[in-house]
């Protein structure tokens, strides 16, 4: 029995050691990832500026979304909303229709990169309000809780569009985690009728996963630095994001909700196979996928312009 006790406390020592060992690591490892890739550390952080200046496609999405606003300057006037202690600005382009549809970018993204999705939505009559997420462009804040908190903002810019700006109808077009805020603010007790639905372009089941991705093709190591990461943003952000996912959300939808989901084959972070999960999940009373051959994660309209505007104004003219 003795033999025993001493083993055991040999082999205790040595695992608590390697575990306190492989934290001294990674801790400072996690740390920098999530400031990196989760916190605005200073005011020049995603900023209204193009977010991948080196990447050919997102260049061309900038200047395309520019090329756009550039002549609809008589229609456009800055606005602004305070939410939970934060000012929050955005741009409105009043086109004279009763329904607005508001445009949620993804991470490092500001309101001048959703000019680029605007297209279709005036085509199909809408005006449209693009804003500057929290914590990003001119909006106040310092943490990017991937949509959770973020939600709370999308109702009440929802509300500042029907309240103040005298629309009827609101509907949300979200971008990868912009995608994950839309579905916050509709699956919220207090979401008002008038938010009528969504268009989503890379939805994942949770930012677990599609980070997870992430941090693969970043070629950085997994564990235990993503949860590390997801503790920080739990820490730090006051989000728990491993109970408030999109998949969760998405089962939480009313009947008379309506989701249009968009989805690239290539996307190597919102993968088909969860993609498919996700819609198959989804309890919107109106939903439908769409799937396109090329394009990269956020990447879809740059490769499949008119199938991609032309899918997202079929689906509003068929439910109205």
């Amino acid at each position: 029995m003795l033999v025993f006790w001493i083993v055991f406390s040999v082999v205790l020592v040595l695992v608590l050691g390697g575990i306190v060992s492989m934290l001294v690591v990674t801790l400072p490892i996690g740390r920098k990832v999530y400031q990196s890739q989760l916190v605005r550390t200073s005011p020049d952080k995603w900023g209204r500026v193009c977010s991948a200046p080196d990447n050919e496609e997102q260049l061309q999405m900038w200047n395309a979304g520019i090329e756009w606003a550039e002549p609809r300057k008589q229609y456009v006037r800055e606005v602004s909303i305070v939410n939970e202690g934060l000012t929050l600005w955005g741009e409105y382009f009043d086109f004279g229709r009763d329904r607005c549809v508001i445009i949620l970018p993804g991470r490092c993204e500001c309101l001048i990169y959703s000019y680029y999705f605007a297209a279709p939505y005036e085509r199909a009559g809408y005006n449209v309000l693009v804003v500057d997420s929290r914590a990003h462009g001119k909006s106040e804040g310092k943490y990017n809780t991937a949509g959770i908190k973020e939600g709370s903002d999308v109702l009440a810019w929802s509300r500042y569009a029907v309240e103040t700006l005298g629309n009827r109808q609101v509907w949300l077009h979200g971008i990868c985690i912009g995608t994950s805020a839309g579905l916050m603010a509709m699956t919220h007790p207090d979401c008002p009728d008038y938010l009528a639905g969504m268009t989503t372009e890379g939805c994942f089941v949770s930012l677990r996963e599609t980070f997870k991705r992430h941090m693969i093709a970043d070629k950085r190591p997994l564990f235990p630095v993503l949860d590390l990461v997801m503790l920080q943003l739990n820490r730090h952000g006051g989000v728990n994001v491993y109970r408030d996912t999109p998949l969760r959300k998405v089962k939480k939808l009313k009947p008379h909700q309506k989701l249009l989901f968009l989805y690239g084959k290539q996307d190597i972070f919102s993968i088909p196979a969860k993609s498919k999960k996700l819609f198959a999940a989804c309890t919107a009373g109106t939903k439908k996928l769409v799937w396109f051959d090329k394009g990269g994660h956020s990447h879809l309209r740059i490769n499949n312009t008119q199938a991609y505007d032309d899918a997202i104004v079929a689906f509003l003219e068929e439910n109205p």
